[in-house]
């Protein structure tokens, strides 16, 4: 297969993907003859063939796909206006938490908030596909650990959790996050932003920054 067929293969297959596509699919597309490290610069080629559209071409934690660049969302948003999902500030609390301090036991979660967490709060999480069961910790009860899943590093638009906002001198990162869910590309994460306003939250910052140090103890 010539170089030029594969990458208008690759190209064809990206864009009309539902789904982002992982690095196995495509060599399942291409063939074998193919290897993953061919198939890796036709990918490069099309993100620079595409640098000057409104359309680009993203790696995620789950694969590749095409999505439209964050200068478009204000005119996109004329022809689909979405009223997103609001979300209650303990639920984004408890995704905050989970993201930054994983894997967690709901028991972690509340020391670092200070409250109970509602199991509908942890439901709403699981239900939407943000956060999963990974194990259980070993100790009395043995209490399930909660982590994030590669569907919320998607709706973010990330390919790792490396890529999450690096945490403040407080150990709070909420502003941070809410930056990064504003640029994502998913209206429903986008309600993230009409919710949250952390860094004007001083008793939500003061519990994180104690509770992290609090976990950073019982892991040391």
């Amino acid at each position: 297969m010539k170089t030029l067929d594969a990458k208008c293969i690759l190209e064809a297959a990206l864009v009309c993907a539902q789904e982002p596509m992982s690095l196995r699919d495509m060599q399942l597309l291409l063939g074998q003859a193919q290897s993953l490290t061919d198939i890796r610069g036709l990918l490069n080629e099309l993100q620079q063939d595409w640098s000057s559209r409104g359309v680009e071409l993203v790696q995620l934690a789950s694969g590749w796909r095409f999505q439209s660049c964050a200068e478009m969302r204000p005119y996109l948003d004329r022809l689909y206006p979405e009223k997103p999902p609001r979300y209650a500030r303990a639920t984004l609390e408890t995704l905050a938490i989970i993201a930054y301090r994983q894997p967690v036991t709901r028991g972690d979660i509340e020391d670092i908030r200070g409250v109970t967490v509602n199991s509908l709060t942890v439901k709403q999480l699981e239900d939407r596909g943000w956060i999963e069961v990974i194990g259980h910790r070993d100790t009395v009860g043995r209490p399930a650990l909660f982590a994030t899943t590669r569907q919320f590093l998607d709706d973010l638009g990330l390919s790792s959790l490396d890529q999450l906002p690096v945490l403040n001198a407080t150990g709070v990162a909420f502003e941070g996050l809410g930056r990064a869910l504003a640029s994502s590309q998913a209206s429903e994460v986008t309600a993230f932003t009409a919710e949250l306003n952390w860094s004007e939250d001083v008793h939500a910052a003061e519990h994180m920054a104690a509770g992290t140090s609090n976990l950073e103890s019982k892991e040391s």
